[in-house]
């Protein structure tokens, strides 16, 4: 094994040496993905060595796929094959096992010219055999894509096995952190957000910025805090007022445009700064404020100076980041829109769901449905989620338009499958992203008035205190199997 900043630091030979067989017996991959170093996680080196194939000729493609030895095989190949083989148990089949399997593969090798893959890692070998009869009924093309997938995924398995995750180590050893919260703080005339991608759903082009606020969490930790705990030995302790200040004197300092950029522009100079502390989380939530009308000889226009503040839905972005053996990695980072309210009143459903002695709920074709949303978005690359590229940059507000331009087009039989859909819209816009999730609840109005003479409507009260919710994340397969189902979906494009 070799932790990623020894990995960093090796000279080219040695470097192509350790990572040849990641992609199997394709060292070509290696050598390409070197000119991308130094790599900010396990997840950026495989995703530079996955745009590296991706970029590959169709006869590269084919090389590599052929370079992988036919699963259950009794033939030369890779350590890493051979343990993941052996894992899921395909180096000791029966006779009769090793014959279905040759005969399978023989088949599968005859039809689309390369042998069948798949990451057998977790796997039965009742599941892959059955997996390879099903694969086999596939297209070439078809197989082809599956196949690269498959090797991906292979690729991802052999980098956890081979590098240290130091976020992993540091999860198993105590607790040891502190922090603050309800850090506040405003900022007027930041560099504006422009540039960003138009998208059908919504008209938003930017934020001006001229009011910037943000309510700040931050937690940092390392073992060197254990003393403060253990002894009451504040030697190396930086008080929570000292992170206080350190928060909003940099805002001072903060060049970007965005949430994500200053929490991570925080983050980096708070461990450059305080070198004895060893991982940083900090939560960001806007504090949002709208612009106001006011008089001029033009009619109303809006006002530069004067703004509100609002009580409706705010952008938030977490980071957390490891100080590992002298570099500071990114470990997780994400980006969000909290406490979206929507109520559509009319062209909701709910109905066919498990009826028993239990169920006191009744059928109902046309619904009004009030809904609480909290949507969060990560990036393929982190480096996108800063805006200092705009153009790769999410906002929130667009999210928060998808949602509202789907909840509108669909005839919704329920929430969970309105959630569906608003992922895998954003996901379509946005290819940047890796997963949409959501964090949705139900507050539907409870009825009084049920007929209103010479009204469609009707009187309603606040639901009662229990209330459904749902968590659910949607992934690029999802879009993918969404766009092989449009034409069953209601749903306009």
């Amino acid at each position: 094994m070799i932790s990623l900043s020894e990995l960093n630091g090796i000279n080219h030979s040695k470097f192509v040496e350790v990572l040849k067989d990641i992609f199997e017996h394709s060292p070509w991959v290696a050598e390409k993905v070197w000119t991308y170093r130094p790599f900010a996680s396990l997840k950026d080196l495989h995703e530079k060595m996955v745009f590296i194939v991706k970029d590959a000729t169709y006869e590269e493609k084919l090389a590599l796929i052929q370079a992988h030895p036919n699963l259950g095989a009794r033939l030369e190949m890779s350590n890493a094959s051979v343990q993941e083989q052996a894992g899921v148990g395909l180096n000791q089949l029966t006779s009769e096992e090793f014959n279905q399997f040759s005969s399978l593969n023989k088949q599968y090798m005859e039809k689309f010219g390369f042998p069948f893959i798949m990451a057998v890692k977790g796997q039965m070998k009742t599941v892959i055999y059955e997996s390879m009869q099903r694969r086999s009924n596939h297209h070439k093309v078809e197989e082809f894509e599956t196949a690269l997938k498959e090797i991906e995924k292979i690729a991802y398995f052999r980098l956890e096995e081979l590098i240290k995750i130091r976020s992993v180590h540091m999860s198993k050893k105590r607790t040891v952190s502190y922090g603050k919260g309800d850090v506040f703080a405003y900022r007027t005339f930041l560099t504006p957000l422009t540039g960003v991608k138009k998208i059908p759903e919504s008209d938003f082009k930017g934020r001006s910025n001229t009011v910037f606020g943000v309510n700040m969490k931050i937690e940092v930790g390392g073992q060197k805090l254990l003393p403060s705990f253990t002894e009451g030995d504040n030697s190396l302790v930086v008080a929570t007022d000292s992170m206080k200040n350190f928060v909003q004197r940099h805002l001072g300092s903060y060049e970007g445009a965005t949430i994500e950029g200053f929490i991570k522009y925080v983050a980096e100079e708070f461990l450059k700064k305080y070198d004895h502390i060893d991982t940083i989380k900090i939560i960001g939530e806007e504090v949002p404020f709208e612009e106001t009308t006011t008089v001029s000889v033009n009619g109303l226009t809006q006002s530069d100076l004067v703004f509100k503040h609002s009580r409706n839905e705010k952008s938030v972005a977490s980071i957390e980041m490891v100080r590992d053996e002298g570099t500071i990695d990114i470990v997780h980072q994400s980006s969000g829109v909290l406490d979206l309210q929507l109520i559509k009143v009319r062209g909701n459903s709910f109905v066919g769901f498990i009826r028993d002695e239990y169920t006191t709920l009744p059928e109902d074709s046309n619904r009004p449905l009030f809904i609480y949303l909290n949507v969060g978005w990560e990036y393929e690359d982190t480096g996108d989620s800063t805006g200092s590229a705009p153009y790769s940059y999410v906002c929130a507000e667009q999210v928060r338009d998808i949602a509202t331009s789907i909840f509108h087009d669909l005839e919704s039989p329920s929430i969970q499958y309105l959630i569906y859909l608003i992922g895998c819209r954003v996901l379509e816009r946005f290819p940047q992203l890796r997963e949409v999730s959501f964090q949705s609840q139900n507050h539907t109005w409870d009825p009084v008035v049920e007929e209103i003479p010479n009204s469609e409507g009707k009187v309603y009260t606040e639901p009662r205190p229990p209330y459904g919710f749902q968590h659910f994340t949607v992934t690029k397969e999802d879009l993918e199997n969404s766009k092989e189902l449009s034409g069953e979906i209601n749903i306009s494009k």
